[in-house]
């Protein structure tokens, strides 16, 4: 009786289940109902508009923003790829507001990102490569540097380089990286593990002082190649002065030159330049050299800060080498994420 009495109630004229799907278009239908008939759809929302104009500017001209005041071109260069969450926020808005006019200035900051960055939302890993390559920027004041190190090396890489290495805690990496890597070298706070011979070991000045920066030959199975790993000075985001980076940039000048001055063909570059592919004071060093992850990684690779990376400011950069995977490793006790690549060695001449 109770199943008849359900029937009766749900096989009139009653609403009956709810189909699925049925509350989205009620949402669409609040959103849009009454469009077409309301001429103020072209004249409200038209801050919106304007807002989604220039965030598109700002996009397209990013190159031209100066940084005569607070480096603002190189801040702005460093976290571009966030500015794209701009987009459905006004996009949410344009809809309350009901405006199509903002709706379809929209579709030119939204182009316009999926033009600059639309590339990384793929997967362009592969599966080839003869050689692993790893950096990790450890942090100077890392609890666990033992730890560090054993997480670093599990990654199987074949050459490993690290930076900000205080010289107390040198020992312990060396200890520890030890039964994986036969070779090794450190100069001042940067150091080169490696499962093939060096040669060549060499500190590179980037005019600060004192070295962050060092260069070897590394004898690969597929021929020499030289690695260079750099630790790029700070930058600071003040109230007073802006995006300083006035050093960084020096030193990545410097770094750019070594490079340029490089007699082997294949060069490989590991390090933390503070600084991402996009900021136009690294041109020195990243128009010499091609991004593994750009390339052949996954998404954007952030690697800082550990906690909620935002930007990818520790970089694999190669010459004379093709690069077949790219991504960050598991974190470690670090503030930033290892990164490690993939690379298949061009043929030595």
């Amino acid at each position: 009786m109770a199943q008849q009495a359900y029937m009766t109630e749900t096989a009139g004229d009653g609403p009956g289940p709810e189909r699925p799907g049925s509350r989205f278009r009620r949402l669409l239908h609040r959103l849009f109902s009454g469009w077409r008939n309301d001429p103020r759809i072209w004249r409200r929302g038209l801050v919106l508009a304007a807002l989604a104009l220039l965030l598109a500017l700002v996009m397209l001209v990013h190159a031209h923003i100066p940084n005569a005041v607070g480096n603002l071109g190189s801040l702005t260069e460093t976290f571009l790829p966030w500015l794209g969450l701009a987009v459905p926020v006004l996009l949410v808005l344009a809809l309350i507001r009901r405006s199509a006019t903002a709706l379809i200035v929209l579709v030119l900051p939204a182009t316009v990102w999926l033009n600059l960055f639309g590339g990384l939302l793929t997967d362009k890993t592969g599966t080839g490569g003869d050689l692993m390559v790893a950096t990790h920027n450890v942090n100077a004041d890392n609890p666990d540097p033992a730890a560090t190190a054993t997480d670093v090396a599990a990654s199987g890489a074949d050459v490993l380089a690290l930076e900000e290495l205080p010289a107390s805690a040198v020992p312990v990496y060396e200890k520890a990286l030890a039964p994986t890597y036969k070779y090794h070298a450190v100069a001042g706070t940067v150091g080169l593990w490696s499962k093939y011979p060096m040669t060549g070991v060499e500190a590179v000045d980037i005019k600060l002082g004192w070295t962050r920066a060092m260069r070897a030959t590394v004898a690969t199975p597929r021929g020499p190649v030289a690695f260079y790993v750099a630790h790029l000075p700070s930058v600071r985001v003040k109230l007073e002065a802006g995006f300083t980076a006035r050093q960084r940039d020096k030193s990545a000048d410097a770094l750019g030159e070594a490079i340029a001055d490089e007699p082997l063909k294949r060069v490989v570059l590991l390090g933390d330049l503070n600084g991402t592919m996009n900021d136009r004071s690294l041109n020195a060093v990243t128009s010499q050299l091609r991004s593994t992850q750009g390339a052949a990684g996954s998404g954007f690779g952030f690697s800082w800060p550990a906690s909620f990376p935002m930007a990818r400011i520790d970089q694999i950069m190669v010459r004379g080498a093709e690069p077949e995977s790219s991504w960050t490793l598991p974190r470690t006790n670090s503030d930033h994420l290892p990164v490690a690549a993939r690379v298949k060695l061009d043929t030595a001449s």
